[in-house]
């Protein structure tokens, strides 16, 4: 028996897989009517051409299933967590050495973007974080260098 995994997406997240899987809907379409459109029993260019359609199609339809596998299994993040500890949807602020102000939110790793905020839980920061509590200190880094953080918000 196969069992599914949970998985927990943002707002943003279930939002961004939607458009994935209607964006890959609108390209599996697309390959389809040029397939219809190349002749079969053409020149050796059209066999090619149709060749090459098929492989896209099939990389289409592929990454599509994965993604309505995921959309299948997603659920939004509960809207009410536990502020107290950091968890999987948690939104933290944290200050660095500096004195900069830096803020994630910590995600499953099919939604993570750092470059957007979002880490993943699996990520050596994420599970630095996980569990933590206001004004916790956060040391983590990669041997050569530690970065400390202080947490002082957990939403």
């Amino acid at each position: 028996m196969n069992e599914t995994k949970t998985i927990f997406l943002t707002k943003k997240g279930m939002k961004e897989l939607k458009t994935e899987i209607s964006t890959l809907d609108n390209e599996l379409a697309a390959i389809r009517r040029e397939l219809h459109d190349i002749d079969k029993t053409d020149g050796h260019d059209e066999r090619l051409a149709r060749t090459e359609k098929l492989a896209q199609l099939e990389l289409i339809e592929s990454e599509l299933s994965d993604k309505r596998a995921y959309q299948a299994s997603a659920k939004l993040y509960p809207r009410k967590r536990d502020a107290l500890k950091v968890a999987i949807g948690s939104v933290v602020d944290m200050i660095d050495q500096n004195g900069r102000l830096v803020r994630y939110t910590i995600v499953d790793s099919i939604e993570a973007d750092p470059s957007d905020g979002r880490i993943s839980a699996k990520s050596p920061l994420g599970q630095h974080l996980l569990g933590k509590q206001l004004k916790d200190i956060i040391e983590w880094g990669n041997g050569l260098k530690t970065t400390s953080f202080q947490l002082i918000s957990i939403a």
